[in-house]
C-alpha cells in the first residue's frame, strides 16, 4: 500500500482507528481492511483500481455504510475505497428535469436541494439522511414511495463507472429516450459494487407534488389491514406511501419513544397521498371509507407538524427494536400485495411455534415487509432458531410467488440461500457477466454467489 500512498498523498490510510471506522456496516458483520482509501475525483479511483487490479488487491466500494446484508463489509486483505468525499451536486438540468451527482451525494441533502427548486428525486431510503446516492444505485434502494414511484433503477438515466482494470466507461442517455445496444446501466444499478465502481449519477427527477395528505389508520385486527391494503389499490387509487406497522413494532415505539399510537391494536398503515389537492381530498375520502369498512380507524394529520410526529414513529423503529433483544435479524421479503394477509398469517404462527418474537413492518404497498427475528446472539440456542426461522420464512415468501430481498441486496448475509430463488442456469449467467466486468475477481469478491 505504500507505493499507492505516494500515488495518492493524503488519500489512503492504514491507521489502526481508520481500519477499525471502515471494516462494519450496517449488517453488523465486521472484518477489518488493509487500508481505506477516500478518493476525491474520477482520476483517484482510476488510480486505485489500476494498482489494485495490477497487485491484485481486492477493493470493497463503499458509500456510507448503511447497507443491511454486509455489502460493503471487507474481504480479508482488501482496500475500502470510500467515496464519502465524492459528495458534489455537479449539475441540476430542470430543463430536462435531470441531476448529475456524485456517488457520495447524501439522498436527503439531494432531496432538499431539488425541493427548493421546486424538483423531486422519488427514492426515499429510511436512512435517506445519511445514506449516499452511490450506496443506492449499488443496492437499487427503494422506501416507502416505491409503490407510487417505483426504486432508484427506475430514475438512473446513466452513470459513469471505473472497471476493475482502471477503464472508464459512461452508459446511458441524458434524453428521455434511448434503445441503442445492452443497458449497462440498468446492469450496473443493484449489482452491490462487485462490476464496477460508480463516479458520476445521472438521474431523472419530476415536478414537485402540489400538496401531501398523510392519513394514520389504526386496525384491532393485523390481517384486515392488510386487507386495506388490497382495498385501497383495487379502487385505482396509488398513494406515494403505505406503510404498515404490527402490534409489536407499535409496543416497541411507544416502549422507546412515546408517540401516542394506541398500544392497544394490533396494526397500522400510514397513508399517503400527493398531487392536485383537489384530487388527493377526494382520494383521501376513499380511502378512509374503504379502512372503516374493514373496521379500522382513520384520521388525518392536520399539519406539517402532525405529519412529521406520525413520521417520527415510522423512523423510530429501528433503534427502538434493540431494546427488545440486542441481537435482530433483519429481513425485506415480498410478496405479491394479494398475499400479504396470508404472509402475516405465517409470520404470525412461526412466531408461536417456535416463541421467537418477530416484527414486521414495511412498504405494504409494493409487498415487501421487513422481518425482524429478534434474538440474543450470547444465547446460542436462541440465535440458531432464529437463522433457521429465515429458511423458513424465505421458503414461505417464494411458495407465495415472492422474493427474498427487496431493496437490501444479497450481499453477504443472504449469499447462502440465492440457491433457494436463482435456478442454476440463471445464477451461472450472473456468474459469467461478473467474470466479464471483473476475471480477477477483486471488486467486491465474496459477495452476492455462496
Amino acid at each position: 500500500m505504500k507505493k499507492l500512498a505516494e500515488l495518492l498523498p493524503g488519500k489512503i490510510s492504514t491507521a489502526k482507528e481508520d481500519l477499525l471506522c471502515y471494516g462494519f456496516d450496517a449488517s453488523g458483520l465486521e472484518v477489518a481492511p488493509s487500508a481505506v482509501a477516500w478518493p476525491q475525483s474520477t482520476d483517484d479511483v482510476v488510480k486505485i483500481l489500476t494498482f489494485a487490479h495490477s497487485n491484485d488487491v481486492p477493493v470493497i466500494p463503499r458509500g456510507a455504510g448503511s447497507g443491511m446484508t454486509g455489502g460493503s463489509v471487507p474481504s480479508k486483505g482488501a482496500l475500502v475505497l470510500s467515496l464519502e468525499k465524492m459528495n458534489r451536486i455537479l449539475e441540476i438540468d430542470k430543463d430536462n428535469m435531470s441531476v448529475l451527482v456524485e456517488p457520495g451525494v447524501i439522498n436527503g441533502r439531494l432531496q432538499r436541494e431539488l425541493e427548493r427548486q421546486k424538483l423531486f428525486y422519488p427514492p426515499d431510503p429510511a436512512s435517506m439522511n445519511f445514506c449516499t446516492i452511490g450506496g443506492n444505485v449499488a443496492e437499487n434502494a427503494g422506501g416507502p414511495r416505491a409503490v407510487k414511484y417505483g426504486v432508484t433503477k427506475d430514475y438512473v438515466m446513466g452513470v459513469e463507472a471505473v472497471l476493475p482494470d482502471g477503464r472508464v466507461i459512461n452508459t446511458g442517455v441524458k434524453t428521455a429516450k434511448g434503445v441503442v445496444g445492452y443497458d449497462l446501466t440498468r446492469l450496473i444499478v443493484g449489482s452491490e459494487g462487485t462490476l464496477a465502481v460508480v463516479t458520476k449519477v445521472r438521474l431523472r427527477v419530476l415536478p414537485l407534488p402540489e400538496d401531501v395528505i398523510t392519513l394514520l389508520a389504526l386496525f384491532n385486527d393485523e390481517v384486515r389491514a392488510g386487507e386495506a391494503v388490497k382495498h385501497i389499490l383495487a379502487q385505482g387509487i396509488i398513494p406515494r406511501t403505505l406503510e404498515f406497522l404490527d402490534r409489536e413494532t407499535i409496543h416497541a415505539i411507544e416502549n422507546y419513544r412515546p408517540t401516542g399510537i394506541p398500544k392497544d391494536i394490533e396494526a397500522l398503515l400510514i397513508i399517503e397521498l400527493d398531487g392536485h389537492p383537489q384530487s388527493i381530498t377526494k382520494e383521501a375520502e376513499k380511502v378512509s371509507g374503504a379502512i372503516r369498512k374493514l373496521q379500522g380507524e382513520v384520521t388525518m394529520a392536520e399539519d406539517e407538524a402532525a405529519r412529521e410526529k406520525i413520521w417520527n414513529a415510522r423512523r423510530a423503529i429501528s433503534p427502538a427494536l434493540y431494546h427488545l433483544k440486542p441481537t435482530k435479524i433483519n429481513e425485506d421479503i415480498v410478496v405479491p400485495r394479494s398475499s400479504i394477509p396470508e404472509m402475516l398469517n405465517i409470520l404470525r404462527r412461526l412466531s408461536g411455534e417456535t416463541g421467537i418474537t418477530m416484527v414486521n413492518f414495511g412498504h405494504a404497498g409494493d409487498g415487501n415487509i421487513h422481518v425482524n427475528i429478534m434474538v440474543d446472539k450470547s444465547n446460542k440456542e436462541e440465535y440458531e432458531k432464529g437463522l433457521k426461522l429465515v429458511k423458513e420464512i424465505f421458503r414461505a415468501t417464494l411458495e407465495l410467488g415472492g422474493t427474498i430481498s427487496g431493496e437490501h441486496g444479497v450481499g453477504l448475509t443472504k449469499a447462502a440461500y440465492i440457491n433457494m430463488e436463482i435456478p442454476p442456469a440463471e445464477l451461472d449467467l450472473m456468474k459469467k457477466i461478473k467474470s466479464v466486468f471483473d476475471p480477477k475477481n477483486i471488486l467486491n469478491p465474496g459477495k452476492i454467489f455462496p
